[in-house]
C-alpha cells in the first residue's frame, strides 16, 4: 500500500487530521476523548467510556463507524439480556436443519451500552469475544471479522441494580476514558447546532476496511527504544504496593497494582500517539500521554485513599 513504513506514518497522520475534521462536524468538543478512542482502536484494543448520560457517547461511536465505513451495532445491556441475545443462536430452518443466526456481536464496532447493567454470564460472553475475536456456539467456533472493536459505556452515578465488572474483566479494556461535561462555549454550540437546521451533516468515509487493518499492523511495527520500553515497564511495576521500587504513595493508598497487560498497552498506546503526532518512534512523553487511561481502571484504592480524598487520577499523576 505504501513503499516504506515512514511514508505510511506520514499518510496516517494526514488521515487522522481528516478523521478529526469529519468527527468535529457532529461531535463538538471532546477532542481528547475522540483521540483516545481512535488510539485504542488502531492499537487493536477495546475502550471503556465512563460518563453521565447525554454526553454523546453513542453518537461518537456511530459517527466513527460511519466515517470509517465499518459495520456498527449497538447493544443496550439490561438485567434480562442473555448470552444468546448478543452472540446469536441456532434455529431449525424450513429443511429441518440447524442454522446459526448471527447476533449483534458480528460487527466491526460494537457499542456495549451500560455494560454493568447485565449479569456476569452475558458480560463473560462479550469478554470472550473481545479477547478471542471469536465466539463458540454448539461446539462450533465462529470468527469475528477484523477489525473488531468494543466500546463499552458505564454510568458512574447509579449503582443500584448493576453488576460491576470484576478487575480481571476490566483488565481486558485497553483504555478507561472519562467523559466530562462540555464547557459553556461548547454547550452553546451543541444546543445551537442540535435545535435548528439540518441535524445530519454529510459525512465522508475517510478510510477503507483494508486501510484500517493496514494501519493497525503498522502501529505494531513501530520501533521502540530500550529506554522508553524500560520506562513503561518501571512505571507499571511501581503501581504494585509490594514492589521494592513502589513509591510511598502507592504503598499507602493502593491495595492492588496493574498487571503485565498494562505495560503492553502503555507501549502500544505510546506508539499510536507518536504516529498521530508524526513521529516515527515513541518517547517517554508518549507513554505519559496514555498512562492515565491505561492505569485508571487497573489500580485498586484502599480505604485510606478514600478517606484521605485521593483519587486514582491524582495518584497516577503523582507517580508520573
Amino acid at each position: 500500500m505504501y513503499n516504506t513504513d515512514s511514508e505510511a506514518v506520514d499518510a496516517f497522520k494526514e488521515k487522522y487530521k481528516l478523521l478529526s475534521l469529519e468527527i468535529g462536524k457532529v461531535i463538538i468538543g471532546q477532542d481528547d476523548v475522540v483521540r483516545q478512542v481512535l488510539i485504542s482502536m488502531f492499537s487493536k484494543g477495546h475502550c471503556l467510556l465512563v460518563g453521565v448520560p447525554g454526553l454523546a457517547k453513542t453518537l461518537l461511536v456511530s459517527t466513527i463507524a460511519e466515517i470509517l465505513g465499518l459495520k456498527f451495532s449497538r447493544i443496550q445491556f439490561t438485567p434480562d439480556l442473555m448470552p444468546s441475545d448478543i452472540i446469536g443462536s441456532e434455529i431449525l430452518d424450513d429443511a429441518r436443519n440447524f442454522k446459526f443466526i448471527k447476533g449483534p456481536l458480528f460487527a466491526n464496532i460494537v457499542l456495549a451500552d451500560e455494560i454493568n447493567r447485565t449479569p456476569p454470564k452475558t458480560q463473560a460472553a462479550l469478554l470472550e469475544a473481545m479477547q478471542e475475536k471469536s465466539i463458540s456456539v454448539a461446539g462450533f467456533t465462529h470468527k469475528l471479522q477484523e477489525p473488531f472493536f468494543v466500546l463499552a459505556t458505564q454510568n458512574p452515578i447509579e449503582q443500584e441494580g448493576t453488576y460491576p465488572l470484576p478487575e480481571a474483566q476490566l483488565d481486558r479494556f485497553m483504555f478507561n476514558v472519562w467523559l466530562d461535561y462540555p464547557s459553556y462555549e461548547e454547550e452553546l454550540s451543541i444546543v445551537s447546532s442540535t435545535t435548528m437546521g439540518n441535524l445530519e451533516p454529510n459525512l465522508k468515509q475517510i478510510l477503507s476496511l483494508e486501510e484500517i487493518v493496514y494501519f493497525q499492523n503498522l502501529i505494531r511495527r513501530v520501533p521502540v527504544s530500550d529506554n522508553v520500553l524500560e520506562y513503561a515497564v518501571k512505571l507499571n511495576t511501581k503501581t504494585r504496593p509490594n514492589d521494592k521500587n513502589a513509591p510511598d504513595i502507592i504503598k499507602k493508598y493502593i491495595s492492588w497494582g496493574a498487571g503485565p497487560r498494562a505495560s503492553q498497552y502503555l507501549i502500544l498506546g505510546a506508539k499510536c500517539n507518536a504516529v498521530l503526532n508524526g513521529k516515527y518512534s515513541p518517547d517517554i512523553e508518549d507513554v505519559q500521554a496514555v498512562a492515565e487511561s491505561v492505569l485508571r481502571h487497573r489500580l485498586v484504592r484502599n480505604y485510606v485513599a478514600e478517606s484521605d480524598g485521593y483519587s486514582i487520577e491524582k495518584i497516577i499523576r503523582e507517580i508520573l
